[in-house]
């Protein structure tokens, strides 16, 4: 009866492993980064997207919602932001897998640089102190020394071989908090952004690179040079413009690739962070021309920027929606933004916590800042998700936890690729 019993398992073992292995892409774990995926990867989701769907107030979202069993799929609507760094540190391999595992059909790589000008996935380029191990290692005081000044550490003080010397952590200046986890903090590899390239290629995931200010004016060349570097190495890599967003909060980065890659520039993102240049610009208010962030002064429309070639434009989500007798609804912004025929993507959902214990409490916590009084839980996040993509019209969302998307994604969107993060007009 045991040996029976033994050879129905194993024969129902060998029978699940093609489904099994079906369910995302197939990743070796191997120095050279060789990635492989099958052509059409499928994505594990895990049981957030459907608490998620549990917490949700009754009505029609939750049916449709409840209904939606899979298979779920990459899909370019979601957008790992930064990887999937809810739960393991950003910019990072394993960061970078986990969001494509997870369907992110876009995977984002913050493009700063080393001393000797080669170009790496950080956030900022003053952030090694709270992103990576940098004060933890006594093995790294050299590193500390000579990157380290007044409480920050700069990337573009050390090598790329003293680069490669840290790994990752949560981001953190301090107690990891408390909707995160370290729990998969250890040892995360930093990556350039050719091997981010490569990764995310074999992952069958697209590229939205977001090139940072050179603030200290230390790249050779300057700034224009650093966006030429950018845009260069997916040429060298052999990558399809259409598969590539590059972004910036500089105007001036996305002009320039907009006359001198136009291929590149059709899909050149211009992240509206007008929000942090006081009275820039004033969201519920279309009427409010907004100022110009290159000289802080000169008036500077959603439709003058239309004008100037952008044609993706990305604000926070608060930008998007606001508050109106208790439901959320389109703003004037994203009104203002669909009429002057502007393709809209946006950040960042499952980054502020909890609904109920940090965002309520927190008034918002910056993403929720013009919808706190139409929030009552977690549930929340796929309501926002729903109006951002079935009223704003955006075609993709930045996420910490790039599985919430994917589910949403694919259950709601279906795979309307003419909409939903899909080919750049020619």
């Amino acid at each position: 009866m045991r040996k029976g019993l033994a050879r129905i398992v194993a024969t129902a073992l060998v029978a699940a492993v093609p489904t099994m292995m079906a369910a995302g892409p197939v990743v070796a774990d191997n120095d050279d980064h060789r990635y492989h995926h099958g052509k059409k990867a499928g994505a594990q989701l895990g049981p957030r997207p459907f608490y998620l769907v549990d917490k949700l107030e009754p009505g029609r979202l939750k049916r449709k919602l409840r209904q939606c069993d899979g298979p779920f799929r990459q899909h370019k609507f979601s957008i790992g932001h930064r990887g999937a760094p809810l739960q393991f540190p950003e910019h990072t391999r394993e960061s970078y897998v986990a969001a494509a595992r997870m369907g992110a059909g876009i995977i984002e790589c913050d493009v700063t640089f080393t001393s000797d000008s080669r170009l790496v996935c950080r956030h900022a380029q003053a952030d090694l102190h709270t992103t990576t191990d940098i004060l933890l290692n006594p093995d790294n005081q050299d590193l500390a020394d000579k990157a380290c000044e007044n409480g920050s550490c700069s990337t573009s003080k050390l090598t790329l071989a003293e680069f490669r010397r840290l790994k990752g952590k949560m981001d953190t200046g301090g107690a990891t908090a408390t909707f995160r986890t370290d729990l998969y903090a250890t040892g995360a590899k930093l990556l350039t952004h050719r091997q981010s390239i490569r990764l995310f290629d074999r992952l069958g995931a697209d590229f939205t690179p977001e090139l940072k200010a050179d603030s200290a004016g230390v790249y050779p060349g300057g700034q224009e040079a650093y966006a030429r570097a950018l845009i260069e190495e997916y040429k060298d890599a052999g990558i399809s413009p259409r598969r590539v967003w590059a972004q910036s909060f500089n105007l001036d980065d996305v002009l320039y690739w907009i006359e001198n890659y136009p291929r590149f520039g059709k899909q050149a993102v211009y992240l509206d962070g007008r929000y942090a240049i006081p009275n820039a610009i004033d969201p519920s208010d279309p009427d409010d021309p907004g100022l110009d962030p290159r000289d802080g002064s000169s008036p500077l429309t959603l439709q003058n920027i239309r004008d100037l070639g952008v044609r993706v434009i990305a604000p926070p989500m608060w930008m998007l929606v606001k508050e109106e007798g208790g439901e959320i609804v389109p703003s004037k912004y994203a009104i203002a933004a669909n009429e002057a025929g502007l393709k809209i993507i946006s950040w960042t959902t499952e980054r502020s916590g909890r609904i109920n214990e940090e965002v309520i409490p927190g008034g918002g916590a910056f993403y929720y800042d013009s919808t706190v009084d139409a929030l009552t839980g977690d549930g929340d996040i796929l309501r926002t998700i729903d109006v951002l993509a079935r009223k704003v019209g955006i075609i993709g969302l930045f996420s910490d936890w790039p599985a919430t998307t994917t589910f949403y994604a694919n259950c709601m969107l279906g795979n309307d690729k003419r909409k939903y993060g899909g080919k750049h007009d020619d």
